[in-house]
């Protein structure tokens, strides 16, 4: 063997040297370790130095959040009703060490208590309570598996139901059920509609009438305000008249115009006789008109006194 070949050979395992000694773990992951079969140590991000053909890596680990599936299946509700459920669990590895001795599989661990935790307290409610309660049934499964999981080196952040299936039957029962309670609202609201109709045609009434009666009440307030008014325009125009007459006759020479005024008044009113079938009505003292006048004015006479 000449000096190249063992040249080579030795470049050779020298590669192979570096290579199993150092290591690069990628950011978010961690490697664990085991010396001559025994856990050594946890390698961290960045480059790492092992000894190769002693040390190991045993377990590489993830240590993001990991979303897992939890395979459907079928649950009895405390009304004894089938559900199918399915959802996601959402985990991350936090001591890489717990998560490669602490169980043989975690991951199926977890998916398995999951499912079991999610039938019991799926058997303690009602099937309505199922469909109003997600937010309970995701906390309760997610407490229950975390203070398992803890020994496992995992951490459980949450559980999301992802679907609710129940059985033909009852989803047809319960669409049926929703359809009444659409059509009973719906009547409901018709009804109530109709009736707030008739409360305010009736209110529009009797506003209307009360309306119309205080217009009316009103008018006739009016009317008899004006007939009183003129009422007593007249009667006090009547006064101021019989108030100028007196002061009239009282005057010199007002005796002889109240004189000369009835008269006139008599002449008057017997040319203004009535006249009926063609007969005229004569008074039997025609001719005897200054007695009449020296009559009235003995009247006013009296009535100046």
């Amino acid at each position: 063997m000449d000096f190249g070949t063992v040249s080579l050979i030795i470049f050779i395992l020298a590669v192979v040297f570096v290579i199993k000694t150092i290591k690069v773990v990628p950011q978010q992951h961690a490697w664990v370790v085991e010396r001559l079969g025994k856990f050594h140590a946890t390698l961290p991000p960045g480059l790492n130095i092992v000894l190769p053909f002693i040390d190991r890596i045993a377990y590489k680990h993830v240590l993001k959040e990991i979303p897992l599936d939890v395979p459907p299946q079928v649950c009895i509700t405390k009304d004894n009703t089938q559900l199918q459920v399915d959802g996601i669990l959402y985990f991350q590895v936090t001591d890489p060490k717990l998560a490669s001795y602490g169980s043989s599989n975690y991951i199926s661990a977890i998916t398995q208590l999951a499912q079991t935790t999610l039938r019991s307290v799926i058997g303690k409610m009602e099937l309505d309570k199922t469909f109003e309660e997600r937010d309970h049934i995701n906390t309760s499964i997610v407490s229950a598996i975390d203070d398992s999981a803890a020994n496992w080196g995992v951490k459980v952040l949450r559980y999301e139901i992802k679907d609710l299936t129940p059985p033909k039957e009852i989803l047809h029962a319960m669409q049926a059920q929703i359809t009444a309670e659409r059509e009973k609202r719906a009547l409901i609201a018709a009804s109530e509609g109709r009736k707030q109709e008739q409360i305010n045609i009736a209110t529009g009434e009797r506003e209307a009438a009360i309306a119309k009666s205080e217009g009316e009440k009103q008018a006739s307030i009016n009317r008899a305000q004006g007939q009183a008014a003129a009422i007593l325009a007249i009667a006090e125009a009547s006064a101021e008249a019989l108030r100028k007459t007196a002061s009239a006759i009282r005057e010199p020479g007002g005796a002889d115009a109240v004189s000369l005024k009835v008269a006139e008044q008599y002449v008057g009113a017997f040319s203004q006789l009535a006249k009926t079938n063609n007969s005229i009505i004569v008074p039997a003292n025609l001719g005897d008109i200054s007695s009449l006048i020296a009559s009235a004015m003995q009247v006013v006479k009296v009535q100046q006194k």
